[in-house]
C-alpha cells in the first residue's frame, strides 16, 4: 500500500524542484533577451533626446501656384521620358530613405539622426572590360569582385565640393563600437574624384569566415567650403588595422557645420576563398600565432564596474570556460 502511494505521488512531489531550477536558470544565469536589450537601451531615459533628427538636405516646399502649374504640366508630357526619369527619381529618394532605416544604417552611423539621399550615386565595380558589379541598396558582392576601387558617379555643378566615404559599421576586428575606414577622398571638385584628397586609400572588404553578411556603406558629404582633413589623414598605403578605425558620428559632430549628407548607397559582402591570400600577404595576420598566456586565476581579476550584470556573467563564465567558452 504505502509502495503505491509513493509512486501516485513520485510526479506531483519532483515537479515543484523542476520548476524552481528551471527558474533559476532563467533568471540568474540567462537573461532573456528582451532583458538585455532593456539594459543597453539609452533612450528610455529620455525619449526627446533620442528623437530621430534630420540632418540631410530639407525639400523646399513649393507654392500652391507652382504646383498647380508642376500638376497641369506633368499632365501634359506625361509620356516623355524625361518626366518619367524626374519621377522614379523622386520617388526613388525616399525608397532609400526606408530601406536605409530597415538594414540600420543611420542607427550604427549616426544613432538617432538621419538624411534623405537627394543625390544619386551610380557606383560600379569593373571585373574586366566587359563585366561590372552596380552598387544598388544592400545587394551582394564577394570581396574578391570588389578588389579595386569602385567608380563613382553623381551629378554635380562643377564648383561643388564633396567628401565621399566608404566604411563597414560590422568589420572592425579590433573595436565592436567602431567601424572600419575603406575609402575616404575630400574636397572633390564637381564629380570628378581625382581632383580630390585621398584622406585613406581603398581597402577591399574582408569579412572573416563565419561572421555573416557585412554592410559597406558609401556616403556623400556636400561641403560648404574647402575643408582640412591633415588631421584625419592615414599613411598611405594604410593596411593597419588600427588606423582605419573610424566613427561616422564623431566626424559628422566635428565637421557637421561645413558638410551635409547628400548620397547613399551601400551593398553586402561575405567570406569568399580570395581573402586567405588577402588575410596573408596584405593585412599579415598569421591565424598560427601562439595564443597569449592563460591567466592563472581567472576568477580572481576584477571586473569593471559600468559593465551590465549579463555582461558580468558573460565574463566570468568565459574566464572559467563554462558552457559555450
Amino acid at each position: 500500500m504505502t509502495r503505491l502511494l509513493l509512486t501516485s505521488h513520485k510526479t506531483p512531489l519532483f515537479q515543484p524542484f523542476r520548476s524552481v531550477w528551471q527558474n533559476k536558470i532563467k533568471v540568474n544565469v540567462y537573461p532573456s533577451l528582451r532583458e538585455r536589450l532593456e539594459e543597453l537601451d539609452q533612450t528610455r531615459d529620455d525619449p526627446g533626446l533620442y528623437a530621430p533628427v534630420n540632418i540631410g538636405f530639407t525639400r523646399p516646399k513649393p507654392s500652391r501656384r507652382e504646383q498647380l502649374h508642376t500638376r497641369l504640366q506633368h499632365r501634359k508630357s506625361l509620356k516623355e521620358n524625361e518626366s518619367l526619369q524626374q519621377r522614379s527619381r523622386r520617388g526613388d529618394q525616399f525608397l532609400c530613405l526606408t530601406l536605409a532605416e530597415h538594414y540600420g544604417i543611420f542607427r550604427d552611423l549616426y544613432g538617432s539622426a538621419y538624411f534623405v539621399p537627394y543625390v544619386a550615386l551610380g557606383i560600379t565595380y569593373d571585373l574586366d572590360d566587359h563585366t561590372v558589379s552596380p552598387v544598388h541598396r544592400g545587394n551582394t558582392i564577394k570581396p574578391g569582385e570588389a578588389a579595386r576601387e569602385p567608380s563613382v558617379q553623381f551629378r554635380s555643378e562643377p564648383g561643388d565640393l564633396w567628401t565621399l566615404i566608404l566604411s563597414n559599421p560590422d568589420g572592425n576586428l579590433l573595436d565592436n563600437e567602431a567601424e572600419c575606414l575603406h575609402w575616404f577622398i575630400g574636397n572633390i571638385q564637381g564629380n570628378d574624384l581625382t581632383s580630390g584628397d585621398v584622406v585613406c586609400n581603398y581597402l577591399q572588404p574582408f569579412p572573416p569566415r563565419g561572421t555573416g553578411y557585412h554592410r559597406l556603406v558609401f556616403v556623400l558629404y556636400k561641403q560648404e567650403r574647402h575643408i582640412d582633413y591633415s588631421r584625419y589623414t592615414r599613411e598611405q598605403p594604410c593596411v593597419s588595422l588600427k588606423d582605419r578605425s573610424f566613427s561616422t558620428s564623431t566626424f559628422y559632430r566635428e565637421q557637421q557645420d561645413h558638410l551635409t549628407p547628400a548620397g547613399l548607397s551601400w551593398y553586402q559582402t561575405d567570406w569568399d576563398s580570395s581573402l586567405t591570400h588577402f588575410f596573408h600577404h596584405t593585412l599579415r595576420l598569421n591565424p598560427l600565432e601562439p595564443e597569449p598566456p592563460v591567466v592563472p586565476f581567472p576568477a580572481a581579476q576584477p571586473i569593471h564596474r559600468d559593465l551590465s550584470s549579463w555582461e558580468r556573467r558573460d565574463l566570468k563564465r568565459q574566464r572559467l570556460g563554462v558552457g559555450k567558452y
